[in-house]
């Protein structure tokens, strides 16, 4: 469970759910020692398949294959450990939500994840989407306290067409001493933002979704509403892949529609239904083009619409009873 933290007034509020720091101020020399030790130590977010063929094999690097099981027994990119995706995510109502810290303490202990281990994350890479379910693990890790951490860009898909070889055996690793615990601080909850939406400093909320829902033509079935969250600016995730593409556009590409989507700079807060199309954008605007104050809120939608919390483009109340008609035939 989250910790629930009280609003704290306007500013001072604001500034605590996103987890904003005081700075701290360093020599020339020093800055420029730090820099180079932080370039040296720490791993790309994002991987080719020519950036991963050297790490395989490697005792520091760990491999981690999101996929369902059945698709992990298949074939594999050889020595990768199977951590699907499911046990990262929440119940049915809403997955969203995060698991217990016991959970994922057992599930990366078994995958022989240590602190300074450098994961992988590698998805199906069938559609765009499923980049998303890579960005919500590499976010899940990160705020558990890992800090090397990478994606295969195009996951297993683009690994095989470069010609990557996969493997059936299933790797054998010995058990680490990792226990995960959650940063707070890097984590939007449904509480902080309701406080912060009634301050004056409310940051740029970004909605990953497909426009049909922003717009509230559309929700999943665990949403209890349609539409978005008050204010939230419409920014769909499909627009960091091209039309039909697996792998994300050029970085140069990506910074500039962070920068079009306003979150290059601002204090900004990414998310969807279920927090699994807005870990994209939180990756390309955090991981890629380097804004830290982009926060993640896991919960999403489905959290805030089943809770009595405003909510924007709501339909009336026939067009939604229309709406959901036409979801139970389209089922």
């Amino acid at each position: 469970m989250l910790k629930k933290r009280n609003a704290l007034p306007l500013a001072i509020a604001l500034a605590a759910s996103l987890g904003f720091t005081a700075p701290v101020f360093a020599t020339t020399s020093e800055q420029a020692a730090t820099a180079a030790v932080a370039t040296a130590a720490t791993p790309a977010p994002l991987l080719s398949t020519a950036d991963l063929k050297p790490l395989l094999g490697q005792p520091g690097v760990r491999v981690l294959d999101i996929r369902a099981d059945k698709d992990y027994a298949a074939g594999h990119i050889p020595g990768a450990i199977n951590t699907p995706y499911g046990k990262y995510r929440g119940p049915k109502e809403n997955p969203g939500q995060l698991p217990s810290e016991a959970a994922l303490t057992q599930l990366l202990q078994a995958a022989g994840v240590d602190r300074d281990t450098h994961v992988v994350v590698v998805h199906a890479g069938t559609d765009h989407t499923d980049f998303g379910a890579a960005a919500r693990v590499y976010w899940t890790l990160k705020v558990g306290g890992l800090t090397r951490l990478s994606i295969l860009d195009g996951g297993t898909k683009a690994w095989e067409g470069a010609g990557g070889a996969l493997e059936t055996a299933v790797a054998q690793v010995a058990p680490s001493q990792f226990s995960y615990r959650y940063d707070q601080e890097q984590i939007v909850t449904s509480e902080e933002l309701a406080a912060a939406l009634q301050s004056s400093s409310t940051p740029l909320l970004v909605d990953a979704r497909p426009p049909r829902f922003f717009s509230g033509e559309a929700r999943v079935d665990a949403a209890a509403r349609y539409g978005t969250l008050p204010g939230a600016k419409s920014f769909d995730n499909a627009q960091f892949f091209p039309k039909d593409g697996t792998t994300l556009k050029p970085a140069s590409e990506l910074k500039a529609l962070v920068a079009l989507s306003g979150a290059d700079a601002a204090p900004a807060v990414s998310f969807c239904n279920t927090g699994h199309w807005a870990a994209t954008n939180w990756f390309v605007m955090s991981e890629v083009a380097g804004n830290k104050a982009v926060k993640l809120y896991p919960a999403s939608v489905v959290e805030w619409s089943q809770a009595e919390r405003p909510m924007q483009n709501q339909p009336s109340r026939v067009t939604a009873l229309v709406q959901d008609v036409k979801r139970a035939f389209d089922k």
